[in-house]
């Protein structure tokens, strides 16, 4: 048993391993295009990763994950920009991603009491908010027109075009470096949220999940693990709102309105709720849809082109349309999602490959020695 175990687990390390050799590839052989669709798919999966914690492993409904993205953007543009402190952009990042914890802790009270629609009516109200403030806080956020983002600076190497860095023969502008460094941050994103679901508090928000009244019975304080689902998932949003602006290089308020919270749910429904490889694949389907369908509009039947005539389809809302007929799909014929549907073909494709093999015959086994006959006592 234990060399099996052994094997099972030399075997995903060294999978892992081919993935992650892989996915530091793309810069070498990919234009900018790609490379943008994976940096946005790879800020996405980490914000979808943090709602999957709320919503699929906790139970909780949240409208409002723009909220805390916005936060983490603009609170990274505001610390490491002018005007603002003026931080090191290497301090400015975790700021921000604390920052946007923070405001998930001032909420987090309300989390703690209310559940459900209700629960997600409330986290609506942070997006119109917010969206409000960003318009009107102009010294802040830039107004209507957002504000520039500097780039990321990591002792002395900046994610950006300057310098003309060549590695292997092939030139490092911003976005292949920038792929690096998503790659690092989606990785510790990957890794605390698995390590997370494993551990005792993952246990008990799954168990907050199933039944409230079971948790509770088992000794869950249940207040307190849904504030604190609240707060890591807004700390994973922060985070994500922070590599989305080194991405787009210029935050804008229309951008972190209702609709990006919307997209974030159709993620974590397509993928599978509360699992970190799901809501990934969920991010990544969203994400990049849209933009490939606005790249290749003019090849697609159905599709107009961007800047068409009114009443015609655009690349965006073709795409709305496809990933929410994928969602209806979903919740009629696979509720797990995308990482249900490729676990069943994973296990089916198994079973195919396991060979088949006669039972043994069975060799009858002695019959047990009779027991030995008891003398018969005399009866006086």
């Amino acid at each position: 048993m234990s060399d099996r175990i052994t094997a099972l687990l030399t075997h995903r390390r060294a999978t892992l391993l081919v993935v992650a050799v892989l996915l530091c590839l793309p810069p070498f052989y990919l234009d900018a295009f790609w490379l943008r669709i994976g940096l946005f798919s790879m800020a996405a999966a980490i914000g979808a990763v943090g709602l999957a914690l709320l919503s699929g492993t906790a139970g909780q409904l949240s409208l409002g994950h723009a909220f805390f993205l916005a936060v983490g953007a603009y609170g990274y543009t505001w610390l490491a920009g002018d005007p603002g402190p003026g931080l090191p952009t290497a301090l400015a990042v975790p700021l921000a991603v604390l920052m946007a914890g923070l405001a998930g802790g001032l909420f987090s009270p309300v989390a703690g009491r209310v559940k459900g629609i209700y629960l997600g009516i409330a986290t609506l109200a942070l997006v119109f908010l917010g969206h409000h403030v960003l318009l009107t806080a102009e010294s802040v956020t830039g107004g209507f027109n957002g504000r520039s983002v500097p780039p990321l600076s990591l002792g002395g190497f900046t994610f950006d075009s300057d310098g003309g860095l060549n590695v292997l023969g092939v030139p490092f502008g911003a976005e292949e470096r920038l792929w690096f460094l998503g790659l690092a941050l989606f990785a510790l994103t990957w890794f605390t949220a698995r390590g997370l679901l494993r551990s005792r508090p993952g246990r008990a928000l799954a168990a907050l999940r199933d039944s409230e009244t079971a948790a509770a019975v088992m000794g869950v304080d249940v207040a307190r693990h849904r504030s604190a689902a609240f707060v890591v998932s807004s700390m994973y949003a922060g985070l994500a709102g922070v590599l989305l602006a080194l991405a787009f290089r210029r935050v804008v308020p229309d951008y972190f309105g209702l609709v990006l919270s919307v997209d974030y749910l159709a993620m974590i429904v397509i993928g599978g709720l509360g699992s970190v490889a799901g809501a990934t694949a969920g991010a990544v389907f969203v994400t990049a849809l849209p933009l490939l369908m606005t790249r290749y509009a003019d090849q697609l039947p159905l599709v107009a082109a961007p800047g068409s005539a009114d009443g015609a389809v655009g690349p965006t809302e073709a795409a709305r349309y496809l990933y929410g007929a994928a969602i209806v799909l979903v919740l009629l014929y696979a509720p797990d999602g995308l990482h249900g549907l490729a676990r069943r073909a994973r296990d089916r494709l198994r079973r195919r490959r396991t060979p088949t093999t006669a039972p043994d015959t069975a060799v009858p086994s002695p019959p047990p020695p009779a027991a030995a006959a008891r003398p018969k006592e005399h009866t006086p």
